[in-house]
């Protein structure tokens, strides 16, 4: 084997691993925010929590964010690689006959979703920090669900999430497969995790939908 395959190996283990680790912080962030629907005292219970904790602050949302850049980064330098090595003798090119939308198009839905993940990041993380860094203001648990709420008032941001969530989905339907065929995935559990990971990619970006959708409509009643 070459060393140019072997780079281009780890570049796409590497790109699994880091697609995995945020899936868990996905799920971990939707526990916390369907509570806002379920059990605002809870959600403000644990979002407070999130914000206040060392460990959290100052070791895992710095892992967090470096596992973002470190997959987006791999991740568009391998979409460029593979553009570069793609033939481009052919008088037309039929890639539906060959792949999905999705899996040409990683890069694309993927670009969407780091913008939406820079237009979360202004509407609660930036907000986060301002507000205990910057402004100085004392803690307030209880705080949280209603800034939370007050987020998705207007239906241009509710409407910009969901189709955010939408090619989320779409993106970690291929992702998924695309991760377990890099580091090899291959025994008699594959039909059954392969389903549970195609369920999780539509339930978890769904949920999150579904609370944008909630909130906006719940403040018109």
């Amino acid at each position: 084997m070459s060393d140019r395959n072997t780079i281009s190996i780890i570049k796409k283990v590497i790109m699994a691993l880091s697609g995995l680790f945020l899936v868990l912080f996905l799920t971990q962030h939707f526990v916390i925010n369907v509570m806002s629907v379920l059990a605002p005292e809870i959600f403000n219970d644990w979002s407070h929590f999130m914000g206040y904790n060392g460990l959290v602050q100052y070791i895992l949302q710095p892992i967090l964010i470096g596992g973002v850049v470190l997959h987006f980064v791999v991740g568009f330098v391998l979409q460029y690689q593979n553009h570069k090595a793609r033939p481009i003798s052919y008088v037309k090119y039929n890639g539906n006959a060959n792949s999905t939308w999705v899996s040409r198009n990683m890069l694309i839905t993927g670009a969407v979703v780091l913008a939406f993940i820079g237009l979360h990041m202004y509407d609660f993380w930036w907000h986060e920090m301002s507000y205990k860094y910057i402004d100085g203001t004392a803690p307030a648990p209880d705080r949280y669900h209603e800034e939370t709420v007050a987020k998705f008032a207007d239906i241009w941001r509710v409407v910009l999430y969901v189709i955010a969530f939408i090619l989320l989905a779409m993106h970690l339907f291929h992702g998924f497969k695309s991760s377990f065929q890099s580091m090899g995935v291959a025994n008699k559990y594959q039909r059954s995790i392969r389903r549970i990971t195609e369920i999780w990619a539509i339930a978890i970006p769904a949920g999150f939908i579904f609370i944008a959708i909630y909130h906006h409509f719940n403040q018109l009643s």
